[in-house]
Parts: C-alpha cells; structure tokens; sequence
C-alpha cells in the first residue's frame, strides 16, 4: 500500500538519484533539425552555383574588348548578381543578365513572362542603370547618360512582342555583338575617366549637398577648379 501511494522513482527519471541512467538525454534546442539542416545545405550549394555563375559572367564580359572597361555592381553599388556596368566606345551601359534555363521567354512590352510567372526584370535592369546614371553623374557634375540592358542566358526561346522602351534586350551570346554595333560615341580618354569615376567607391554613397561653385571640376589632372586657379597664378608669376 505503502508503495502504491508512494511509488519509486525508477533509474533514468530523476536527476537527482543516486541511480540516474541518463538515458533520458535532455534536448539541444541550439541544433538544427533535419530538415533545417537540409535546407541550409541547399541555400550553400545554390550560392555556391550562382557565385560560380557570376564569375563565368564577369570574365566572358572581358571579351568585349580592349576599348572597353567592365565593373561588377554587385560589389560596387550593392545591385544584384548578374549586374555589370559596362563602359566602352559606345556609351555605358547598366548590364543585368538573367539566365532562363530552357524556359520560353514572353516579352510584351515591359512584361516578362517565364513559365506562367512575371518577374520585374525590365525595372530591374532600369533600376540599375538609374542608380549607375545618378553616381556617376553626381561625381562627373555633368549628365551621364547609361543606358539599360537586359541580356538572357539560357537555351530557351525568347518571343517578342513588343520590346520595352528605351533599353536594349538581348540573349548572353550576343551580347558582345549589340554594345559594339553601337558605334563609336566616347572617344577612349572618356572612357578611362568614367571607368575611374566608377571604380571609386565615393561614386556610389551618397554625399551630403555642396554648393554648385565648391564642387568638383572635372579636368584631366584631377584638381579643382580653385586648386587650378592658384596653379595659374603660380606660374604666371
């Protein structure tokens, strides 16, 4: 009777028993699941893969030519992978590059269509071009005018319908094609100075507001407007 009211606490129940088993393992919380587990490993193997694809984008951009110069803005200006700016004979470009598998792609104007989904590729790549736009001509005090483009990597089909305004669409393959059919409108120094003005890392932050006459003149030796009136002054007499 004694017992059943009373009953013994059997070996493994009690932590505080001389007799404690520990079977009974107390759980780590601060472990992942299985199934988080598998989930984070994924996410690595899927960076990993676009880190390498990314790579392989960035070089074949290298085969533009040696009149042309090429920036990653994904380390530069913190845009997406896949978003290069290019500057060359034919102007500077914002390039966003989006690979669609074997997927068809429907263009309808400023829709994309990829299997039954719509992704915002075309402001995407106009956002880019904007941001690029707005630094370097923050940092030149003159217009710089980039122009967007959105190239396809993929083996897929690509139907147009109506191309988006003012931006130029392209498969990956021709990309290098398209920017040198554009002629010659940068003669090479400009194209070192923009390339310099991008490759800055002030270019892309943004400055608190200086008055117009205090701001930066863009000449060739890099001094400013006041520092060159005093270099005059100096050599005159």
């Amino acid at each position: 009777m004694s017992d059943f009211l009373h009953p013994r606490i059997g070996p493994g129940l009690d932590p505080g028993s001389d007799r404690y088993s520990g079977k009974h393992e107390i759980v780590d919380g601060s472990r992942p699941s299985p199934l988080e587990w598998m989930r984070t490993r994924r996410l690595e193997r899927e960076n990993r893969r676009a880190d390498a694809a990314h790579q392989k984008v960035a070089e074949r951009l290298g085969s533009l030519g040696n009149e042309w110069r090429v920036l990653d803005l994904q380390a530069a200006a913190g845009s997406e992978r896949m978003s290069f700016l290019a500057v060359g004979p034919g102007g500077v470009f914002a390039v966003t590059i989006k690979d669609h598998g074997r997927a068809r792609v429907n263009f309808a104007g400023d829709v994309v269509q990829i299997d039954g989904r719509r992704p915002k590729y075309v402001q995407e790549a106009r956002r880019n071009a904007k941001v690029a736009a707005e630094a370097l001509s923050r940092t030149a005090g003159i217009s710089v005018p980039v122009v967007p483009v959105l190239a396809f990597g993929g083996s897929g089909v690509i139907a147009v319908h109506g191309m988006p305004k003012g931006m130029i669409v392209t498969s990956y393959g021709e990309l290098s094609r398209v920017l040198n059919a554009r002629g010659r409108r940068l003669a090479r120094s400009t194209v070192d100075k923009l390339y310099s003005l991008a490759t800055n890392p002030t270019t892309w932050t943004n400055p608190p507001y200086v008055p117009l006459a205090e701001r930066y003149k863009w000449y060739p030796d890099g001094t400013v407007s006041g520092d060159k009136r005093s270099a005059d002054k100096d050599s005159a007499a």
